[in-house]
């Protein structure tokens, strides 16, 4: 039967066509959103977006700007983000120079009243700033990944709760509960870490990565980052590194050095084959698993895959962390451009 002359069908199609819309984006933000009475959010990075509809969840229209799989520190937004900068109340960036060209659009184009939110930055004071291969004290510029640390995505959440507070104080309450159930979530999945991550020897609890995403991690959970091969101009490193850390993962006898599914590395492959350890390219820092929508696209899903990952090879038992269920606390219903 024709959907012409099926209301009821094409109101179904119509119904369906809107929903995979909103739940998937196009890459374009710009395209999403609209006047929905709800207080408009646009974010930078997946797992920033990701936290920030935890606390936010129906009462905030989300938007994010980064595509999934893009190197964030490099990103240049398209022009057409500037018109969804115009409308939001609030941009949530992680800052520590992360994001710097995102940040100079948004200056120019967001409304009066509205801000940016640096989410990082106000997590950490800069006596504690990580600097290392990639991020060298010398470049100015410090290690921004804090996200992949629990506890500082949580200080996220926290303060993605305050500030969204002070714009809907008639919703506080419920940005209040939505982040406590956040915060019980991430104390079970910090104690499921540190139950896996106990398996394994602390001798062997060493990284060699294909980005410097774990530096902040690595501190309070016992690992030792060895070596990262995207370095501080993000090129890939110089024969006689690779040469070095070849040597490194062979006098520590790690058993893994990880890859990332989104960046392939010749080099990081390269490493493992002449150092005899398994190459594991799977990890990830800022591409959440699934398609948006799906329970494992999230932040948390995100996390849980990559400790997973990392416990098991290198040895450990991941049974605490495979225990964990990382669901989401509340329906994510942002948008995050693919």
């Amino acid at each position: 039967m024709s959907l012409l002359r099926d209301p009821a069908g094409l109101a179904t199609l119509i119904a369906a066509c809107a929903t995979a819309l909103a739940g998937c984006g196009d890459g374009d933000p710009a395209a999403t959103g609209g006047d929905t009475g709800k207080l408009s959010v646009a974010t930078t990075v997946a797992p920033i977006t990701s936290i920030v509809a935890q606390v936010g969840g129906d009462r905030v229209a989300i938007t994010g700007i980064v595509p999934e799989g893009t190197n964030s520190h490099t990103f240049e937004p398209k022009p057409s983000v500037a018109e969804l900068l115009s409308r939001v109340d609030v941009l949530y960036v992680n800052g520590l120079q992360l994001e710097e060209p995102t940040k100079e659009l948004a200056k120019e184009n967001l409304k009066d009243g509205a801000e940016i939110v640096e989410l990082g930055t106000k997590s950490i004071p800069a006596s504690e700033y990580a600097y290392d291969f990639s991020f060298p004290k010398s470049g100015g510029k410090p290690n921004p990944h804090l996200w992949t640390h629990p506890r500082y995505a949580l200080k996220y959440a926290e303060i993605v709760r305050d500030d969204l507070s002070r714009r809907a104080p008639g919703d506080a309450s419920y940005f209040q509960s939505n982040y406590a159930r956040f915060e019980s979530k991430v104390a079970g999945f910090d104690r499921a870490m540190r139950a896996s991550f106990a398996t394994i020897p602390r001798a062997r609890r060493k990284l060699l990565t294909y980005h410097d995403a774990y530096a902040y991690f690595a501190r309070d959970y016992g690992w030792d980052v060895i070596g990262a091969i995207q370095v501080s101009d993000f090129e890939d490193p110089t024969a006689k590194e690779v040469a070095g850390l070849i040597d490194q993962v062979s006098e520590t006898k790690v058993p893994a050095i990880f890859g990332s599914e989104v960046f392939p590395s010749p080099v990081l492959e390269q490493i493992g084959k002449e150092a005899g350890v398994e190459y594991v390219d799977v990890l990830r820092d800022d591409d959440l698993p699934g398609a948006p929508g799906e329970p494992q696209h999230s932040w948390l899903g995100l996390m849980h895959f990559d400790y997973v990952t990392m416990t098991e090879a290198m040895g450990g038992d991941a049974s605490a962390l495979k225990d964990f269920e990382p669901a989401a606390v509340t329906p994510d219903e942002a948008v995050y451009p693919q």
